[in-house]
């Protein structure tokens, strides 16, 4: 019984570090894409360059509903 105790702590631990890694490398793409270093970054671009300069930085694809509830 001891044992199941301290699996069930272990798995609960490394599922809050695989969280935290999770929102700390989103953070990170969020900070380095390059819509926050522009004037206005909610306007759509002018150019097709600046399109393709602005989609450049990685996507942030979020996981499908079913695998958010599951968690």
């Amino acid at each position: 019984m001891k044992t199941h105790g301290m699996r069930h702590i272990a798995g609960r631990v490394t599922a809050t570090l695989r969280e935290m890694h999770e929102a700390q490398r989103r953070l990170t793409a969020l900070n380095m894409a390059p819509d926050r270093y522009i004037a206005n970054p909610d306007a759509p671009p002018e150019t097709y360059a600046e399109f393709l300069m602005r989609t450049s930085g990685p996507l942030i694809h979020e996981p499908p509903a079913r695998k958010r509830i599951l968690g």
